[in-house]
């Protein structure tokens, strides 16, 4: 999603990728001052935060933050969302990304910051500018050689540091005032432009200091949109146009990375100028409107949507706009695309076939270029050709009353509570492919996390997402093994007054474990999850449970929770050990084969 940085069209007054937005240039009047008592590094940090589009930092907290955090929650702007442990507020502030543009999570030195670092570490793997503020030691410790709690027992405080380092863009430690003021917006400004997370360590003796460098108030930045060179650009273009030319039935696909380079309008009216079939990759789900008229589907090798396979390995050309490739979206490296046939293009490069690569090449320019040269020539074969081979999809059989649910029927359920008003957050495991299936009508918001895939994210970055959207009612799709890890922040969801409806699927266990490699270790404890979230409710806050074993149980606690707009709703679904999708049996078994190559020969 835009959040609006880097609209300016003629920036001004560059200064370390930061630009001064022309409406603080045309004023009569100078800028007003702050009181003292508010010109803080904490109160600027907080001020910064804001004006990139945060409203709401997810916090933990310890003795480091606390002053900093006092300085938040004093930004009339700002709402600081206390979670249960770091790792949930770091899956927060990347939900919250996913919906808003930016995110932000607050905790303590060391303990904190290498219990966030995990969730950190998916927002950079999925590239989400989520920006970590950790409350750090009193600035007179460093070199003293002092040993300080929170640590592993060293003097040396830069193992935070170097644990971040690899899994963030941009890192700051700020130990004194004098440039402090420099080294946040430097941070800020560097995860909004690179898409990643960044680093910011805040000493715990100086967010309440006045400063004189943060007197005035700062002049509003954006960021510096890159540019796409020119000739570059025109030369991709006249190579790709000639290499689609010669193709007799190409297709479109659309990746995840159409997020970083926000592309997706592009792609869409490229869709739309060209003919051309189009599908989605798994991880892209969401960001292309699947009422597209010549959509076909999810591209996922073996398990992809119905007759989209077909088409998209049997084209003759290809255009694949911000593609991840790896060993879960190629099903085990055993899709069928050839290089030869494929235009990649990336955020900001474009190979065409086996031949050039052109650099500095900005996806979204080149998207929307390419849709006017090729507006003229358009070619349907592709689309055509899957008309004349698609069946529509079965629907699941009918149930025998008070027979056991199926996972099939649960999702025939869901497809039907889809609106324009909804989003859906499917956890890893087989409601990756489940929700996959599902139709999402104009203005449905999809999320799931495939590049790092980490069992449990779904109840983090459901609480930020949902914090985010606050005009949409999200469908949370979450497995009993997920929900084991996480569980916790079900209470923040109420305290928030969240309306969301979960649904927590018992199935026993791992199950997309299983399907790759079974074992003892899949089964897991089964809980009272209607009890727990009861408990954690407490009659404190707006909240529903029911337990459905049957389609008709089903049905009636849909329509409840349908009826509770303003209540969280927690239904559990209780299924069968090994009633799965088919599509997992299949990627679990091409996985697992992929997992369980012997070693090369060594010489």
């Amino acid at each position: 999603m835009d959040n609006g940085i880097g609209s300016v069209d003629r920036p001004k007054a560059v200064r370390n990728g930061v630009v001064a937005c022309p409406a603080a240039f045309h004023t009569s009047s100078p800028a007003p001052t702050i009181p003292s008592a508010e010109a803080t590094l904490g109160s600027h940090l907080a001020r910064r935060l804001v004006e990139v589009g945060v409203s709401d930092v997810f916090a933990v907290p310890g003795d480091f933050n606390l002053t900093l955090l006092d300085h938040l929650i004093a930004e009339p702007g700002l709402r600081l969302v206390s979670c249960c442990n770091e790792l949930n507020a770091g899956y927060a502030a990347d939900g919250y990304a996913r919906a808003k543009g930016v995110g932000a999570c607050a905790v303590t030195f060391t303990v904190g910051g290498l219990s966030v670092l995990n969730a950190i570490a998916g927002a950079y793997s999925e590239n989400l500018p989520v920006i970590c503020i950790v409350g750090g030691p009193n600035s007179n410790d460093h070199g003293t050689n002092r040993i300080l709690h929170h640590t592993i027992g060293l003097p040396d405080f830069s193992q935070e540091l170097r644990c971040f380092q690899p899994v963030t863009c941009h890192q700051v430690v700020i130990n004194n005032l004098d440039d402090a003021h420099e080294q946040v917006d430097k941070a800020i400004a560097t995860a909004l432009r690179e898409s990643k997370p960044v680093y910011i360590s805040v000493a715990c003796n100086l967010p309440g200091v006045p400063h004189p460098t943060f007197f005035g108030n700062p002049i509003p930045y954006c960021i510096v949109p890159r540019q796409s060179n020119q000739m570059g650009l025109e030369a991709a273009l006249d190579a790709t146009v000639e290499f689609l030319s010669k193709a007799v039935k190409p297709v479109m696909v659309a990746g995840p990375k159409l997020r970083v380079a926000k592309a997706a309008a592009a792609f869409a009216e490229l869709a739309d100028a060209s003919g051309y079939a189009v599908a989605t990759m798994p991880s892209a789900k969401g960001l292309v409107p699947e009422t597209l008229p010549r959509f076909i589907g999810t591209y996922w090798g073996a398990v992809s949507t119905s007759f989209c396979v077909e088409m998209v390995e049997s084209a003759d050309a290809y255009l694949i706009a911000g593609p991840i490739f790896n060993d879960q979206s190629s099903v085990g490296y055993s899709f069928l695309l050839k290089k030869e046939k494929a235009v990649i293009v990336q955020p900001e490069r474009v190979t065409v076939g086996n031949g050039p690569t052109f650099g500095c090449v900005m996806m979204k320019d080149f998207l929307s270029e390419l849709a006017k040269r090729v507006s003229m020539k358009r070619n349907t074969t592709a689309f055509d050709n899957y008309n004349r081979i698609f069946v529509p999809q079965g629907l699941p059989r009918e149930s025998e009353p008070g027979e056991p649910l199926r996972v099939n029927v649960l999702f025939k359920h869901i497809q039907q509570m889809l609106t324009g008003d909804s989003a859906v957050i499917a956890e890893a495991g087989d409601s990756w492919f489940n929700c996959q299936k599902l139709k999402l009508p104009d203005g449905c918001g999809y999320e799931f996390q495939m590049q790092y895939g980490s069992i449990g994210w779904s109840v983090g970055a459901l609480l930020g997402y949902a914090q985010a959207a606050m005009g949409k009612r999200v469908i949370a799709c979450i497995g009993d093994g997920s929900f084991q890890m996480t569980a916790q922040d079900v209470s923040t969801m109420l305290r928030c007054q969240q309306k969301s409806i979960i649904f927590l699927i018992n199935n026993g266990g791992y199950t997309i474990e299983v399907v790759i490699h079974d074992g003892p270790y899949n089964v897991i404890k089964n809980w009272n999850y209607t009890g727990l979230v009861d408990a954690i409710h407490n009659g404190e806050g707006m909240c529903w449970t029911a337990k459905a074993t049957c389609e008709e149980e089903l049905t009636a606690a849909i329509e409840t929770a349908k009826g509770k707009q303003d209540c969280l709703c927690f239904i559990e679904v209780v299924v069968h050990k090994d009633d799965t999708s088919k599509e997992v049996l299949e990627w679990g078994s091409r996985v697992g084969t992929a997992n369980s190559r012997p070693p090369n020969p060594q010489y």
